[in-house]
């Protein structure tokens, strides 16, 4: 009596762990470009944009997605910082 169930992708994920994740390989500004929030264009940090993402269902659910398509398609090159 197995139960088939589906995976969970963000099973044992934080969300600082997916914010760390994203500010890496784009950078504040990059994540600025594909999520328009003030927390990633006006003095972005960790903390800020935790409090804002906790508060603010539709947000977090446009970094979950970014953050599991960021792990879907790894790059081939990394990140240079400007």
């Amino acid at each position: 009596m197995t139960e088939s169930r589906t995976p969970d992708p963000l099973h044992g994920v934080t969300l600082q762990m997916m914010i760390e994740h994203l500010e890496t390989r784009y950078g504040w500004d990059g994540l600025a470009e594909r999520i328009a929030v003030r927390c990633f264009t006006h003095e972005p940090s960790v903390k800020s944009s935790l409090k804002f993402l906790r508060k603010t269902p539709w947000a977090r659910a446009k970094v979950e997605s970014l953050y599991l398509h960021s792990v879907a398609h790894p790059r081939k090159t990394p990140r240079v910082p400007a």
